[in-house]
């Protein structure tokens, strides 16, 4: 497994784009078989996992990507999410994806109490 930039998914064309059931991972499969993870890679107190997906997934299938984009913020919760009583520290990850079939917008959200990453990895896994 080798961490990775979003950048290299353009261009890719992915036949599978799934979600785990807890949320804590997205996984997206090329049509040559890399695999591309994102997760994040636990420590001790804090708790990192998709909040919410706006758009289809399955746009991003069997069509090449053509952006891909992360943006991060760790100060202002997105309009309309309350703010947890729990929330000492946070960040909100933004994936941002298009095809010809649609736009895709994952938005991950990473809470702790401060001493721990809440960060999202991109990770390939080699056919």
């Amino acid at each position: 497994m080798t961490y990775t930039k979003i950048d290299e998914l353009i261009g890719q064309i992915f036949v599978s784009v799934t979600v785990n059931e807890d949320k804590s991972e997205m996984v997206m499969v090329s049509s040559t078989g890399d695999k591309y993870i994102f997760e994040h890679h636990q420590g001790c107190c804090e708790s990192v996992e998709i909040e919410d997906i706006c758009g289809d997934l399955s746009d991003l299938e069997n069509s090449p990507i053509l952006s891909a984009e992360e943006s991060e913020s760790d100060n202002i919760n997105p309009d309309g999410v309350p703010i947890p009583e729990y929330q000492d520290s946070f960040t909100w990850t933004f994936y941002k994806f298009s095809t010809i079939k649609g736009f895709v917008t994952v938005r991950w959200y990473g809470s702790s109490n401060g001493y721990y990453s809440e960060s999202v990895s991109l990770d390939k896994v080699a056919a």
